[in-house]
């Protein structure tokens, strides 16, 4: 089946509208995208910022006639949009992207492995991973430092805690590098799920890694206790978590922040500084991953 899209280019004053128009007029789903290379990196809480030039995309069923969506639409919002009508053809999205996720190898030992593959090197240390509906999968330089930063510590019958876990990636990974118990946390259910399924595919027992909600008792028992703490999220949550964080690790524990830019990474450090010295551990692109021992 093929499906027809509608692009206009506009201002945010004008996306809700048209987005409106759009949905009346039968479209199925309406997304929108940075017309002028202007990212918007960390939103504040609460705010949903766009591009001062922004594409709208209106996907509508193949035998829509799109001659008469645009007539109904008001003159003066679509006459400056660069309106245009394209063809677009089906696809089983899931299996191209699957085409595109393969094998990569993190630091000297780790790979991480899409888990309809074979592993490239059978005596490798391999995770499985099948990142499902939760962020992480090796392809972000944010987890892909994380990993390697992993795969260079100590972590033999080490206990760690990934909290912002994701698909659970880095805490799987910390598992089969031979830590002893790693605690997954996620604000985000899903993720919880995709940890314990990626925990499954790859032989950890169910006891060798708790998942938890913020907040949740299971967390309690592990303030002062972990070997290593790790955290792939941004920097403004990095920083309001410092607390947090810092609670879950042990004197001489270490601490991998990341998720973050380079310009944001002074401010950070500064923010940790009178608890927790932080340097550049790595950089790729314009992202970095912080690393500190906490005092003893």
């Amino acid at each position: 089946m093929s499906w027809l899209q509608l692009r206009l280019d506009t201002h945010p004053e004008q996306v809700e509208t048209l987005e409106a128009l759009m949905l009346e007029a039968g479209a199925v789903a309406v997304t929108m995208e940075d017309n002028a290379d202007q990212p918007v990196l960390e939103p504040g809480v609460g705010e949903t910022p766009l591009w001062r030039q922004t594409r709208l995309t209106g996907l509508y069923p193949a035998d829509t006639d799109m001659a008469a969506v645009l007539a109904d639409f008001p003159p003066e919002l679509v006459a400056d949009c660069r309106a245009r009508v394209e063809i677009l053809e089906d696809k089983d999205w899931e299996r191209e992207w699957m085409q595109h996720y393969q094998p990569m190898r993190f630091g000297e030992r780790l790979w991480v492995c899409p888990s309809w593959l074979a592993p490239p090197q059978p005596d490798a240390i391999n995770l499985l991973l099948d990142p499902g509906l939760a962020f992480g999968t090796g392809t972000h330089p944010t987890t892909a430092m994380c990993l390697a930063a992993l795969d260079g510590l100590p972590l033999t019958d080490r206990e760690v805690v990934d909290y912002g876990c994701g698909s659970g990636i880095l805490a799987v990974a910390a598992l089969k590098l031979g830590a002893r118990r790693a605690l997954g946390v996620d604000n985000d259910p899903q993720a919880l799920v995709a940890t314990r399924d990626n925990a499954q595919r790859n032989g950890i027992a169910p006891q060798a890694l708790v998942t938890a909600l913020p907040g949740a008792a299971a967390i309690d028992p592990w303030r002062e206790r972990a070997d290593v703490v790790v955290a792939n999220i941004l920097a403004g949550p990095l920083a309001e978590l410092s607390d947090t964080l810092l609670a879950l690790a042990r004197p001489g524990a270490t601490v991998l922040l990341s998720g973050l830019l380079a310009s944001q990474a002074d401010t950070l450090r500064e923010h940790y500084r009178d608890r927790l010295a932080l340097d550049i551990a790595a950089q790729q692109e314009e992202w970095v991953c912080l690393k500190g021992v906490m005092p003893v």
